[in-house]
């Protein structure tokens, strides 16, 4: 059984050199680039305070799930162990769980489906299946979860196709625009490592990490404004960014201009 915590056991191993700046962190640089994730949850938080009001819950469980993804990530990459492996898949799987049970809207349900608990029974009936696999075959875990990143992204497309907001559609742009990037590094880290290698810059999935969070900041704004949007008709939610929306890099996050009661 402890061979599964062993250093270097995982089936996966990125194209950074490993140990080459510590004796006890395998891959340094996609170590480090994990606090990202604990800088960008606050952020998430505090700045979707009027949201906070109304889905304290689910911002809270979203923002445990962030972290945990965070910590397992810097347990994998620093011991490329076996059990880091599925820790850092499961906790994205389980966190996409989780967003799918809160916040998939209603009208995309399939028709034997009443209502979102039941929805939620489905999805976490869906993610206990998925992990039990996840033991059988764990290397074929990212290539599912980027399948339903990609889902997610077409949902998205949907909803914001039939959105007629200027700035929901700006917002979801730029969040296909930072997701576009986050991938690129990510497939020419795991494909073209040895082209990477050749140049002397192999730390793509590094990069990845950080550009993949502010896809999901972009993404859970856009997220919570459909929830608002929905679940609370004759609302205004406008989008804001900080520190500005000139600025070359900003985080979004929504106001909610009247104040009403869930529906």
């Amino acid at each position: 059984m402890s061979s599964i915590f062993a250093y270097l056991s995982a089936e996966v191993d990125w194209c950074e050199g490993n140990f080459e700046h510590s004796e006890y962190i395998a891959e340094y640089y996609n170590t480090i680039s994990n606090l990202i994730f604990f800088i960008m949850t606050p952020f998430m938080i505090i700045l979707n305070f009027d949201y906070m009001k109304y889905r304290p819950g689910r911002v809270r469980s979203l923002a445990f799930m962030v972290v945990f993804i965070g910590v397992s990530s810097i347990y994998f990459h620093m011991t490329l162990s076996y059990a880091g492996q599925l820790l850092d898949e499961l906790s994205i799987l389980w966190t996409m769980g989780l967003s799918y049970g809160c916040w998939f809207p209603m009208h995309h349900f399939p028709p034997f489906i009443k209502n979102r608990e039941q929805f939620a029974y489905m999805v976490g009936i869906v993610m206990v299946v998925s992990t039990i696999m996840s033991f059988i075959k764990p290397v074929v875990n990212a290539y599912a979860l980027n399948s339903v990143a990609i889902h997610l992204l077409y949902v998205i497309f949907l909803e914001v196709k039939r959105n007629t907001n200027p700035r929901a559609r700006r917002l979801a742009g730029i969040t296909v625009i930072w997701w576009s990037i986050a991938i690129s590094c990510w497939i020419a880290d795991k494909f073209f490592c040895e082209f990477c290698r050749m140049i002397n810059f192999c730390y793509l999935h590094s990069l990845w990490h950080i550009f993949i969070n502010l896809a999901l900041m972009y993404l859970s704004t856009l997220i919570i404004y459909l929830d608002v949007l929905y679940e609370m008709p004759g609302s205004e939610p406008n989008f804001l960014y900080w520190p500005s929306e000139k600025s070359l890099i900003s985080l979004p996050y929504l106001v909610i201009g009247k104040s009403h009661k869930w529906c």
